[in-house]
């Protein structure tokens, strides 16, 4: 029996790779969209879902548990970005941004336990974010979504370890996908204290993804992860330097390792 998997944000980018990887694998894959019908080129069924919307999270797990009789494995795709001076930043979008990368991965998880716990076995892998692993100036808020999401993880983890669930963390570093596109930022408005700086930074974040990895090296990962007979905790799939960058702060003196995030951002 092929394994059931959905995917939060299915329709593009790092979610759409790993659904495309896992169907042809033989998985049983569902992805979401927040307007399924649009989407003409997918090579799974995309249900309708928006993370922000609790009925629509509890409406599209039923229906795939209704359709197939099981839910093996949850991915928590779905995430929006969102830079700018934190100053400048209005509440509604933070409060948006939270909503989105943090609330709505709860939701789902909350949808999906109650047929885990009944099979006694299943898997939800949360995708977080490097970013989630320090505060990066003019990523404030996708900092905090994002490692949020992170210590969440840890805790419900141990919550639903008797139950035969594992969860996990998958935190990406830059990849090449529509995620600059589909993000708030906030404007670079003229006369803001923040004007030269931000701009700067704006261009350089933009420059990253362009130049970002294939989003097929997440789709390989988390294909990885679920052969695992117990994963860990956290994963980190990106550059060799991104990645690094988390060892780094572990070692260094906060101070020192705030001086080179200054430098690394011409700050």
């Amino acid at each position: 029996m092929s394994k059931v998997v959905l995917i939060t944000g299915g329709s593009s980018g790092i979610g759409k790779a790993i659904g495309e990887y896992l169907h042809h694998q033989g998985f049983t894959v569902y992805g979401t969209s927040r307007n399924p019908e649009k989407i003409t080129n997918s090579s799974f069924p995309l249900v309708p879902l928006d993370v922000r919307d609790s009925a629509s999270i509890h409406l599209a797990v039923a229906k795939i548990i209704q359709e197939t009789g099981r839910l093996d494995i949850v991915i928590n795709n779905a995430g929006v970005g969102i830079t700018g001076p934190l100053e400048e930043i209005p509440m509604e979008e933070i409060k948006n941004n939270f909503e989105t990368n943090f609330f709505g991965p709860i939701e789902v998880m909350k949808a999906a336990l109650p047929q885990m716990r009944s099979q006694q076995s299943g898997l939800i892998i949360n995708i977080t974010s490097i970013a989630g692993y320090m505060g990066l100036p003019y990523r404030s808020v996708y900092s905090a979504s994002k490692g949020a999401l992170e210590l969440i993880t840890e805790a419900l983890r141990m919550e639903v370890k008797p139950f035969g669930i594992q969860i996990t963390n998958v935190a990406p570093g830059d990849f090449t996908t529509n995620i600059a596109a589909g993000r708030f930022h906030a404007p670079v408005t003229n006369g803001s204290a923040y004007e030269k700086v931000y701009g700067d930074v704006l261009r350089t974040m933009d420059q990253h993804v362009d130049s970002g990895s294939n989003p097929n090296e997440m789709a390989e990962a988390v294909f990885q992860i679920i052969q695992e007979i117990n994963p860990r905790i956290h994963y980190k799939v990106g550059a060799f330097m991104q990645k690094f960058s988390i060892v780094l702060k572990r070692i260094l003196p906060d101070k020192v390792y705030e001086k080179m995030l200054m430098n690394h951002y011409k700050l």
